[in-house]
């Protein structure tokens, strides 16, 4: 019996070791050593010049089965059955067709990296230093090699800081999830059955493979990105209420083609409304696994407290759990926030004041 369960804990860590590239962590307790530059607008500006490719293939779509059509139902080798050609067109003309061009072009990818992760490594930016990455000496996983190999750099956007992972989980977990809500209301769900549907699956994904299971962390800021991402696909085409504001659907279909919306400033539309405090690491805690929580503590006590201090020196330990409890709601809507047992704060780490 001895031997049967030293084999399962042996298969149970080789398998948690074997998935742990699945997880990518991040660490803002750890803050940069140097000013960071605000690469915002230039991640606005890819996502803008995306957006608009994503537009044109698809209107390209549109104007080759719309020629199908008036073919009389000739089929040329370039077009499909009559049929097919007007079940495509309404693909096309659907809610989802210029969403679906978005991902496939940014967000689409591996469990391992997105095409937007790839375009982060390899991307010279104009602002400097463009992100932060801790050395392993000082980073917070630096007992377990594979959270730290896979360790996602910080950048500053819109001048809140967090991990890159954070916009691909924004740009590929969001689609799940805004295709989960899609089939929910398919399905006769209402809106906020399919909300709740989606947000469960990713709360079983940071309880799995994405997180606890693979690395030790379940993130919080995960769960919000993932969130923000279903709610960045869904307001292509649907007016959103964000921040007690109505912002306008980005997209319209006119003329039977699809283009942005009059009167839609991109820049300050598109991707910023979806950056916010709920992405870092450090506000917005995750909880740990037993095997992790107290290395992580022991160093945001000796490393990253010193740092925290002289950044918010007016700071009370009252006004950083303020900070963080505003962070366990997106836009006033569950995210699927969980206040886990093992979390590490920077009030209740550094902060002896109330």
């Amino acid at each position: 019996m001895n031997v049967l369960k030293t084999l399962s804990l042996l298969v149970i860590f080789a398998i948690s070791t074997a998935t742990s590239s699945f997880a990518f962590e991040t660490d803002q307790y750890n803050l940069p050593t140097a000013r960071l530059g605000d690469i915002g607008t230039e991640v606005s500006s890819y996502f803008e010049e995306n957006l608009i490719a994503a537009i044109d293939e698809v209107n390209r779509e549109i104007d080759k089965l719309t020629r199908c059509m008036a073919n009389g139902g000739k089929r040329d080798g370039a077009c499909p059955s009559p049929s097919d050609a007007r079940r495509l067109l309404n693909d096309a003309h659907g809610d989802d067709a210029v969403g679906r061009a978005l991902f496939k072009r940014i967000g689409d990818g591996s469990m391992f990296i997105t095409k937007t992760g790839k375009w982060f490594r390899d991307h010279r930016f104009v602002a400097s230093p463009a992100s932060y990455q801790v050395p392993y000496a000082d980073s917070i996983y630096y007992f377990k090699p594979s959270n730290q190999l896979t360790l996602s750099p910080t950048i500053k956007m819109f001048d809140i800081e967090f991990g890159t992972d954070k916009i691909e989980h924004l740009l590929q977990q969001g689609w799940t999830y805004y295709e989960i809500r899609r089939a929910e209301l398919a399905n006769g769900k209402t809106p906020a059955d399919a909300d709740k549907k989606a947000t469960e699956w990713g709360k079983l994904s940071e309880r799995t493979y994405y997180g606890l299971m693979s690395s030790g962390v379940y993130s919080n800021a995960d769960l919000a990105a993932n969130y923000a991402g279903m709610r960045f696909y869904e307001g292509m085409t649907r007016p959103l209420q964000l921040n007690g504001l109505m912002r306008p659907a980005i997209l319209e279909l006119h003329d039977g083609h699809w283009r942005i919306a009059p009167n839609v400033d991109l820049p300050s539309t598109l991707l910023k409304p979806f950056i916010s405090e709920h992405l870092n690491e450090a506000v917005n805690p995750s909880g740990y696994a037993f095997f992790v929580y107290p290395t992580v503590k022991r160093v945001v006590r000796t490393r990253a407290c010193p740092e925290w201090k002289s950044f918010v020196s007016k700071t009370t330990k009252a006004d950083l759990a303020q900070r963080s409890a505003l962070l366990e709601k997106w836009n006033s809507e569950d995210y699927g926030f969980a206040t886990k047992g093992r979390r590490v704060t920077i009030g209740d780490s550094c902060f002896d004041r109330k």
